[in-house]
């Protein structure tokens, strides 16, 4: 009877003393997992942004409104050329669908 009441003791300080590595192993556990989450999220994140900036930059650099700082002087500001390079690809589109 004794043998099992040491081991029971050898058990439950075991337990006792060892409960703060467990702790620490498991929470360290839960930050990797949220640490690699939290990763997955922010690169979809940073695709989605870059994706958009293509995007906003084609348009912007299309209609030229990279630089509108308001200095009194300017770039060549082409919205006329634009609007009429645009005009022409919607009649050359509408012509050829016509052939």
């Amino acid at each position: 009877m004794e043998s099992r009441s040491t081991t029971t003791v050898i058990v439950v300080l075991l337990i006792v003393f060892t409960f703060p590595i467990w702790v620490g192993i498991a929470g360290g556990l839960l930050g990797l997992i949220a640490g690699l989450i939290g990763g997955v999220i922010g690169i979809i994140g940073g695709v989605i942004g870059a994706i958009g900036a293509a995007i906003g930059g084609l348009i912007g650099g299309l209609f030229n409104w990279g630089f509108n700082w308001h200095w009194p002087f300017g770039f060549f500001h082409a919205h006329t050329f634009t609007i009429v390079l645009i005009a022409i690809i919607i009649v050359l589109i509408s012509r050829s669908r016509k052939i």
